[in-house]
């Protein structure tokens, strides 16, 4: 009788319970495999959560080939060539090489393959291939079954996978559940001003950053929509640990492959509410605005003023003299541009300026100008007269095709990347460079692009908020810029504008895409109104 090492593989977790009879099945065939060959199973090793593609990372793999080494082991018995490997590429042949070495047979139910003979190579060789090639049909043939139940609106995966809120059944479909209250309560709360992630999430049991993707999923608003998908190439393939099945990456689908669909008829929160929400949060990342409790903050407007010389966002800055007690009391605040911080990008060359003096004249636009009706009635006029100008036409058509141009040269630096042609760095230090001009190219558009006829009645609404400046604390003044004023761009005292966003307004809105939806069509305008006061 010769002894063997009998192998059993399930690929899921799922399929090693024990109201599945995958592995009873295998056992069973094993052991007439073992009688029909006169074989002595001397010990039987078994894997659950392992693909076909990672069983040379197991322990339990590992374990085998040290078995295989002891002469009194002749071979390895399965139910399928399948359950030792389903090479996913060629580096997962040198499986091959250790049972050649160790003379170890392979015991199949249609009978054994030697790896030292010509037959058992080309066998094995082709067998491989073939289980390989099964996986990768299986793979498609999924993924095709599922992309069609997507855009049918259904679900395809589990609970764990649907948003906070939302649940999903076959009868129903899509619905949202009671504790989507929440999440109408916290869209409510950021439209008024408050800014924080932290304090949003804490009725949730969210982390900041949790907040932030639960405000731009278009769920909310009764869309699905599919913007990303598991990166496929064997190079993505990640594993826990003992090789256990892992998570693969999340990449970016091409424009074509995205799926909305709308799933809830009733939504959460109206299309507007959702657009101007992804407005906020687009700023907040823009503008840095951040938020610590317990700290005593010293400057009013830090996070909405931009320079106007190279558009970087300025930061409040604390400047202490002397030594000691003296050092304590002799605190300056200033405001200066983050490019005179850090030099990475380029040092801008824009003086620091004193927070008192700076904040008096902000407060003195806000309160005097900005609530004044022939100031604005002027401002509306010009920017009519500058709409109308061929110059004004031929500056937004080039801004445009520059944007154009960016925007396809960003999508070919991914493309490299997903073909392996670059490294994550070059593609990090590529981004970043066209990320920074498209930034800039935008803001340009923003500031030049012509808008539509805008009455005072509708601007004096949306400015309404400032008629009670004077009189606002710190934190409700931050909330109003953050709903009305989110932009400000100055430079050694002199403001040069403002942009000022309502759903009153229609003016011009920036071409975006947040989660896959097209943010274009009936968001919130922003409206840039030039000051140079």
């Amino acid at each position: 009788m010769k002894k063997v090492i009998e192998l059993i593989r399930v690929s899921t977790s799922e399929q090693a319970a024990e109201d599945r009879a995958s592995i009873p099945a295998q056992r069973a065939v094993n052991r007439k495999t073992a009688a029909a060959y006169g074989l002595t199973i001397s010990k039987s090793i078994e894997m659950s959560d392992v693909s076909g593609t990672a069983v040379l990372r197991t322990p339990e793999m590992q374990e085998l080939l040290r078995l295989i080494e002891a002469p009194d082991i002749k071979g390895v018995v399965v139910r399928e060539f399948s359950r030792v490997m389903r090479p996913d590429n060629f580096g997962d042949y040198v499986l091959f090489q250790v049972f050649q070495d160790t003379g170890t047979l392979l015991y199949l139910p249609d009978g054994p393959l030697d790896f030292n003979s010509k037959t058992g190579k080309l066998v094995a060789g082709l067998r491989a291939i073939i289980s390989g090639n099964e996986l990768s049909e299986i793979r498609e043939r999924v993924w095709t079954a599922k992309e069609e139940m997507r855009r049918d609106g259904k679900h395809v995966q589990g609970g764990v996978a649907l948003p906070f809120g939302v649940g999903y059944s076959k009868e129903q479909g899509f619905f949202f559940k009671p504790e989507s209250e929440m999440v109408r309560d916290a869209f409510r709360r950021l439209l008024s001003g408050e800014t924080s992630y932290t304090q949003l999430a804490k009725p949730l049991g969210f982390t900041p950053q949790g907040m932030r993707t639960l405000f731009t999923n278009p769920i909310y608003m009764g869309w699905r929509v599919y913007d990303k998908k598991r990166n496929m190439a064997p190079s993505a393939k990640r594993y826990s640990a003992g090789g256990r099945q892992g998570d693969r990456p999340k990449i970016l689908r091409d424009p074509d492959e995205v799926i909305r669909v709308k799933v809830i008829d009733t939504p959460l929160v109206t299309e507007a509410e959702f657009r101007r929400v992804q407005e906020i949060v687009m700023l907040k990342d823009s503008h840095h605005w951040r938020h610590r409790s317990g700290v005593k903050h010293n400057f009013t407007y830090n996070g909405f003023l931009l320079c106007s010389e190279c558009g970087s966002t300025l930061y409040g800055k604390n400047a202490s003299g002397g030594s000691g007690k003296r050092r304590r009391i002799a605190t300056a605040f200033y405001y200066g541009c983050r490019r005179r911080f850090w030099h990475k990008e380029g040092q801008c060359l824009t003086p620091y300026m004193q927070r008192d003096r700076l904040e008096e004249k902000l407060d003195g636009i806000f309160t005097e100008r900005l609530t004044n009706q022939e100031f604005l009635t002027g401002l509306l006029r010009d920017l009519d007269a500058k709409s109308e100008t061929d110059t004004s036409r031929t500056r937004i058509a080039r801004l445009q095709a520059e944007l154009t141009n960016l925007r396809a040269k960003r999508s070919r630096v991914l493309d490299a990347f997903f073909e392996a042609v670059l490294t994550k760095a070059e593609r990090d230090l590529r981004l970043a460079e066209i990320d920074v001009r498209l930034k800039s190219t935008e803001e340009l558009l923003l500031r030049e692009a012509p808008v539509q006829k805008v009455s005072l009645r509708s601007l004096m609404t949306a400015l309404a908020p400032l008629f009670e400046w004077r009189f606002m604390n710190r934190e409700s003044k931050r909330r109003i810029l953050a709903v009305t004023v989110p932009e400000i761009r100055v430079s050694n005292y002199q403001v040069q504008g403002v942009a000022v966003t309502s759903p009153n307004l229609c003016g011009y809105v920036e071409s975006r895409s947040l989660a896959g939806f097209d943010l274009t069509t009936g968001s919130p305008a922003r409206l840039w109104l030039p000051l140079n006061l």
